[in-house]
């Protein structure tokens, strides 16, 4: 391969020494301002070619249309919780315990997204130990118009504030999920309580275990691949995948709830009144808002809008409506009869 002219070897490009054609000739050269000669020519040119990469790295720019889709993402999942997930767990508790769950929903979610912004976001997702985050975001110190956030795509950023805001409605909706089983049987103050400590002992180091890591862009080689998921949280080191909550949100509030549920026990009347659905109405409308907040849940967790997130966006639509058919056959075939609240 042809090398740059200021890397070729100087003695093999100059040209042949000639005989002098005459004395005055060499005097008249010594009249002539001394120029660069072949020796010094490679010394000015590599500097400049060192120079060179430097001047060229392009500044990391935002994409746009990816920003408003995580945007937008954000904004359909906030309306899962409120006012979808509210609905739905209000129509399926008595007439007399609706307020109640219609209020701790609410102030769930408000009350996590204010200790998001306090120390959620840095705990989770800023660089720490492997179990939990650093410091360097407590109450969202350096988050601004200007501070950019990585994408799964090397060299695609969208700003820092568009994934703060998704990531904090996923861990508002993740403490609100489990409001559901302790409905009728727990005090506001023991929802809220519980609360802090569930999304500061369980959801925080859970998300930072799953979904922390440095960026595609510190990726660089084979050779730093180590020293990257060594600063990464302990099990996306270990190789956990968790597209869009699976294990931090869903498996999580799961546990929760069942275990809440065990201890706290049976509803009062249990067993001897019948506890039916207030109103499977609003059961309905609710999960209908569920069904339409979801795209944004799962396609938004791309944080690109491309491909990844219309998968995600497909499979949203047919497993949802798949899920409904399969459970209005089953209860079509074991009950005689389908029914709305089975369906919703």
């Amino acid at each position: 391969t042809a090398l740059p002219s200021f890397a070729q070897d100087p003695v093999a490009t100059s040209p042949a020494p000639v005989e002098s054609a005459a004395a005055p000739a060499a005097d008249a050269a010594a009249d002539v301002p001394p120029v660069a000669t072949a020796e010094t020519a490679p010394a000015v040119a590599t500097d400049a070619a060192e120079a060179a990469p430097a001047e060229a790295a392009p500044a990391p720019t935002i994409s746009k249309p990816d920003t408003v889709w995580v945007l937008v993402s954000a904004a359909l999942v906030i309306f899962m919780t409120l006012p979808g997930l509210a609905l739905f767990y209000g129509g399926l508790v008595r007439s007399k315990n609706v307020l109640s769950i219609l209020v701790q929903n609410l102030v769930v979610f408000s009350l996590v997204a204010v200790l998001w912004a306090l120390y959620g976001y840095s705990f989770a997702f800023t660089e720490g130990s492997a179990f939990i985050g650093g410091t360097d975001r407590l109450f969202a110190a350096g988050l601004n118009a200007s501070s950019i956030g990585a994408t799964f795509t090397k060299g695609v950023y969208i700003p820092e504030l568009a994934f703060f805001v998704f990531q904090g409605a996923f861990a508002s909706i993740t403490c609100a999920l489990i409001v559901g089983a302790f409905a009728e049987r727990v005090k506001f103050a023991g929802v809220l309580l519980f609360t802090v400590l569930w999304f500061t002992f369980a959801y925080l180091p859970m998300a930072h275990m799953v979904w922390f890591f440095p960026g595609p862009d510190a990726f660089t080689g084979t050779d730093v691949v180590d020293s990257v998921l060594a600063k990464s949280g302990f099990l996306f080191a270990k190789g956990a995948l968790d597209f869009a909550g699976g294990t931090v949100v869903h498996i999580n509030a799961a546990i929760a709830g069942l275990v809440g549920a065990y201890v706290i026990g049976k509803r009062t009347g249990y067993g001897r009144e019948a506890i039916r659905p207030h109103n499977l109405t609003l059961t309905m409308i609710g999960a209908s808002i569920l069904w339409f907040g979801w795209f944004g849940f799962n396609a938004g967790s791309a944080l690109e809008a491309g491909g990844v997130a219309a998968i995600a966006f497909v499979n949203t639509f047919l497993a949802t409506a798949a899920a409904v058919v399969a459970w209005t056959l089953l209860e079509w075939i074991t009950k005689g009869k389908p029914s709305l609240l089975g369906a919703a």
